[in-house]
């Protein structure tokens, strides 16, 4: 951390690596949501950037970034007390274990999501014809008697949805 004050920022990525479980966890454990906990590991990592001034080095790392910690939560907390819903740990153990797949189920996880909000940009008729041929596995000829048209019909609206879902998909994700 003192090398991160002293202006080598691309240290983060170590704590980052070193730390965030176990941020995690401890948010986890506070909070009872995990999404919402990953989100403030991020604000936490965020806040010793910013705060990277006020960091002495005298005492241990680790008390310095939980009382930043402690301290977006608290904020978190304030700002939505109305917010109370738990997530069963049998849901995140494995992210509050750190476990070895933790950090490519979450990769996945997001891109899941983030397909599902593209999906659900696409116009009604781009995302039925989509979501009978990738999610249904109908063939195209079943889809053409579903939609009452022909299979080459089919054909060009699934590559032109699937193009629009790309498109969708990469404004999102950037």
């Amino acid at each position: 951390m003192l090398r991160v004050k002293a202006g080598e920022t691309d240290r983060m990525g170590l704590l980052f690596e070193r730390y965030h479980r176990k941020l995690f966890g401890f948010l986890y454990h506070m909070l009872g949501r995990a999404d919402t906990s990953e989100d403030l590991v991020q604000n936490v990592f965020y806040r010793m950037l910013k705060y990277r001034h006020t960091y002495t080095g005298e005492g241990e790392f680790r008390s310095w970034m939980y009382h930043l910690a402690r301290n977006v939560l608290a904020d978190h907390v304030k700002k939505n007390r109305h917010d109370v819903r738990h997530t069963d740990v049998a849901d995140v153990a494995e992210y509050i274990s750190g476990g070895a797949h933790a950090d490519e189920r979450l990769q996945k996880e997001q891109e899941v999501a983030t397909l599902h909000q593209a999906l659900n940009k696409l116009t009604p008729e781009n995302r039925e014809v989509l979501v009978l041929s990738r999610f249904q596995e109908l063939k195209y000829e079943e889809i053409a008697r579903v939609l009452n048209t022909s299979e080459g019909a089919v054909k060009v609206r699934v590559h032109r949805a699937m193009n629009e879902l790309k498109k969708i998909y990469l404004r999102i994700e950037n």
